[in-house]
Order: C-alpha cells, then structure tokens, then sequence
C-alpha cells in the first residue's frame, strides 16, 4: 500500500502510546506455560504480538483477548499439546526465538515458520545454544533458517557465554533451563534489556543477577498472575522525536515504560539538546513508567556507540532521522545488529533517507549523518519493516512537498493507530 504523506506546521496534544511490545509477548508467553490464570491489561495489539497468542493457542492454551485485555489460562508447560499445524509466527522474530527456548521442553516435535522477512533472519544464534541444552533442532542452512523443526525433551543447564548483548538469545536459554535439569546461566558482553527476568520473578521464579551474569536453576514452575504493560518507549521514540524537530511542538506521551535496559533513546536524545520532562513517574512496578513531555529543540550532533547501543538498537532509525536535523555530525557504532533485522536497517536507513536529501552514509557497524539538512518529499519504501515506515512518516513532516511511502501498511506491526495519532494532534493552521 502506498500511503500519500504531507508536511505540516506543528503538533501539539497527548498520545498514550501502544503497550511495550516486548512485555506484551512475554507476558503471553509466561501465562500459557504457568499454573492458573494470567491476566494482561495494556497489551499491544500489534501484529506480532497476535502472532505469539496464535502459536499459543495452536499448543492448546487457552487465550482470550478483547482489545488491550487478554486472559490466559496456563496449564504449565507440561500442559501444552502438539500443534496440529505448523507455527506461524509472521514477522516477529521475539515469538520465534524466545518460542524455541520454550518447545526445548516439550515431549514432542513443532515446526516454526514465518513470513519472508524471517526467512532471512539468522536463528543459530538460538538454535546452537539450545542444541548444547539438548534440543534436537533441523532447519534450512543447517538449522539457521526457518523453517525450522524441534524436538525437545528436559533441557540440561548450560553456563552460555553469549557473544552478543541480546535479549532475545539470554531469554531463549532461561526459558528452556527454567524447567531443565541443573543450573542455567548466561554471561553477556554487555547487558541486554532486562523484560525477561522482571518478569520471570514476577510469575514467582527465583533469578539470580550476578553483574553481567543471570542465572536461574531448573525445575521451577511458574504460577498466573496480573500484569500491566506499560507504553512501548520504542514507539513513544517516533514522537519524542518529532516533537523535537517539527517547528512549534509540544507532546505529552502517557504512561511510557522507563526500564532502564530501553532508556538509552531518553539518555540520546537528552545529550543532543531534546527538552524533555518526566512527569508522575511510577518505579514501585516491577517495570517503571512515567509520562514523557517533549518540546520543539535545538539538537546538535553525538557519538553513539558502545555499551548504549544494546539500550537503544531499535530506536537507531528514528535517531538517525534526529541527526539529519542536529547541528554538526553524528556517528553511530557498534550497531551491526541492525544488519540482521527486519531489514538491514543500516543500508535502508541510509539509502531511504538519502532519497529525502539527508546528508548521511553507511558504515559497516553504523552510519554517519551530517546536519542540519532540509528534506524534500520523495518515493520511499518501508520494505516491510515497521520502525523504518514510521520513522520515514515522521521525516515527512518536515520535508518540503508530498512524499509517497510503500509498504506504509507495515506500521501496524508495532502501532497500529500510528497515522490516526499523528493525524489527531497535527496543527496545520
């Protein structure tokens, strides 16, 4: 779908931004494995996390959801049943790895899929870990690529040095030693987002954090329990940064998870000049929250790079959107990562922008962007990929003339009302 986007004058009003997107599918995914019922406000209806109910309720759990409440009825995962179909988990990359770590205890043998976008993502950083556990797995490019078919039994507790910060790799291992045999740690270079063991913890597991190291030991069973899902800081990104670089803004954003593992766009953006003011902020919760208010800024260039990047990898396009329109230049490293999601984000970041007028270019672990420059509207792709949809809809704003962006439908991956939003606190007059 090729979605017509037009500039305009300012924004001025309050969003609750969609449910963390990465609290929503754990959320699921824990209640259908724990004892008794769950129950889930706040949850993103976004693609993806519909995706990771779908698996769910192919293992024969029961899921109910109406909008943003979803009642799961978990019977541990003893209780899940062989899917009678393979798992289609879309475009989401978190229901297929952290799923993995789940079916590496279960008696009997699932078949993962995905849609093209996953086909092409890299899963040994996964599969190789749980093969070590026990886990029998099969796939394309010796089980690297989807489809993939697993055949789990009881997992037996590894101490795994992870080569990359990623939540996804630290979560697949926890969840197949949670009810595997011994002890099971992860060591990482650098900590990764922490979802996984707050709320592992709050479906009563006992976690040990060690500095860089989590560990937990096998045989421990999860009970139901409450949670609310925070606003999803990734998407609140998309507007913390037009209200700073569209002339005249003002935003307030509610409710806006501040886990410290995903604050790291707050921190960047704060250090290029952002006005940015936290208002009733919640850290009793389990995840901390607080409404973000975000004013028109005069941003300057920054380096990016090293122990930040696991703290804000998903936010990098919208960042890069930010340098085009800071003073002087910005660099971004260590950010390889990009490479391997639903996009290389590095090369369409780049090449998309560049088609706007954007003064930037790729390097092999980031990119270089010089500012300030005045975007024109253009013929620009999505390929898919949400956060580049969104992030080329927020450049639009300021460009001078129409810009026409394919695959626009892609935005709903992640935040489905995202144009609706944006459209009800434009002020064009």
């Amino acid at each position: 779908m090729v979605k017509r986007l037009t500039p305009i004058k300012s924004l001025n009003g309050t969003i609750k931004v969609p449910g963390d997107k990465s609290i929503s599918h754990r959320a699921v995914m824990f209640g259908s494995i724990a004892e008794g019922t769950t129950s889930i406000n706040g949850f993103l209806t976004g693609e993806d996390c519909l995706s990771t109910i779908s698996c769910f309720q192919k293992l024969g759990v029961a899921i109910k959801q109406e909008n943003e409440h979803v009642i799961v009825e978990g019977k541990g995962i003893k209780g899940l049943q062989p899917p009678s179909s393979d798992l289609d988990v879309g475009n989401s990359g978190t229901t297929i790895r952290l799923m993995l770590g789940i079916l590496a205890n279960t008696p009997f043998t699932s078949v993962l899929t995905g849609d093209d976008s996953i086909a092409k993502r890299p899963m040994n950083r996964v599969t190789q870990p749980l093969k070590q556990m026990g886990a029998r797995i099969e796939g394309r490019d010796s089980g690297n690529k989807v489809p993939l078919q697993i055949e789990g039994g009881t997992a037996k507790g590894i101490h795994y040095h992870s080569p990359i910060a990623s939540a996804q790799v630290k979560s697949a291992i926890l969840l197949a030693g949670l009810e595997g045999e011994g002890t099971t740690s992860v060591t990482e270079p650098v900590k990764s987002r922490d979802h996984t063991e707050r709320m592992l913890e709050a479906f009563g597991a006992n976690i040990k954090n060690d500095g860089l190291t989590v560990s937990l030991n096998g045989g421990q069973q999860l009970k139901g329990t409450h949670i609310e899902v925070p606003g999803d800081i990734s998407s609140a990104a998309f507007f913390l940064v037009a209200g700073a670089i569209i002339p005249d803004s003002l935003i307030t954003l509610k409710k806006v998870g501040l886990n410290p593992t995903r604050t790291g766009i707050l921190d960047v953006l704060q250090d290029m000049g952002a006005q940015i003011t936290y208002q009733d902020v919640n850290e009793e919760s389990s995840e901390p929250y607080g409404d973000l208010v975000i004013h028109t800024s005069r941003l300057k260039g920054t380096i990016i790079k090293g122990n930040l990047i696991p703290r804000l990898i998903d936010e990098i396009p919208i960042i890069a959107l930010a340098a085009t329109q800071a003073e002087g230049q910005t660099i971004i490293q260590d950010a390889q990562e990009l490479r391997v999601k639903e996009t290389d984000r590095i090369e369409t970041v780049v090449n998309q922008l560049k088609k706007m007028g954007a003064d930037i270019q790729a390097t092999e672990d980031g990119m270089i962007i010089h500012g300030k420059t005045p975007l024109k509207g253009a013929n620009v792709d999505s390929y898919g990929d949400h956060r580049i949809g969104m992030m080329l809809s927020v450049a639009s704003c300021i460009a001078e003339g129409d810009t026409f962006l394919s695959n626009s439908e892609a935005v709903a991956v992640s935040y489905p009302a995202f144009f609706d939003q944006l459209n009800a606190i434009t002020k064009n007059n």
